[in-house]
């Protein structure tokens, strides 16, 4: 459990002490990815969805779902953000919409969570707006892409 920082020398769960680490730039990109029927990628491109704009209001939701990370994620703390993007990509081909978010601060612990957290709930969100159409979307291939800053400095997927 060493390994583990999340655990104590006795296996159990404490939120990390991060108030003698450096404050630094802290960067981590996330992204993921739902598939629906083509009929449902169509109503998202057309903006005909009863619900209104899905991309737009899951934007939003990713960007509020980074700032509330830490009430969702039982040992992460609070940060103060800096920024949050939260992009959208259709993929017509796969008959999908890839979400990519971006955050950033200025801290002592980094902001990994928070960009899965958005991804995350972009996603979600998608999938609530257009489940009346189709209950089958699938999100899939959430992951960290890269990370940078703090003492273990950048870290990139491979692809």
């Amino acid at each position: 459990m060493s390994d583990l920082t999340h655990f104590d020398g006795t296996g159990q769960a404490h939120m990390v002490d991060v108030g003698d680490k450096e404050e630094t730039k802290r960067v981590a990109v996330a992204t993921g990815t739902i598939t629906m029927y083509p009929e449902t990628l169509s109503l998202i491109q057309s903006g005909e969805s009863k619900k209104g704009d899905v991309l737009g209001v899951a934007r939003i939701a990713a960007i509020q779902a980074s700032k509330k990370t830490s009430e969702l994620i039982p040992l992460c703390h609070p940060l103060s953000i800096t920024r949050v993007t939260a992009d959208f990509e259709i993929q017509e081909a796969l008959n999908a919409v890839t979400c990519t978010a971006k955050v950033e601060t200025w801290g002592k612990t980094g902001v990994e969570m928070e960009a899965l957290t958005a991804v995350s709930v972009g996603l979600l969100t998608i999938y609530d707006m257009c489940k009346a159409v189709d209950r089958g979307m699938t999100i899939n291939n959430l992951r960290l892409k890269e990370k940078s800053g703090g003492k273990s400095g950048t870290w990139v997927a491979k692809e």
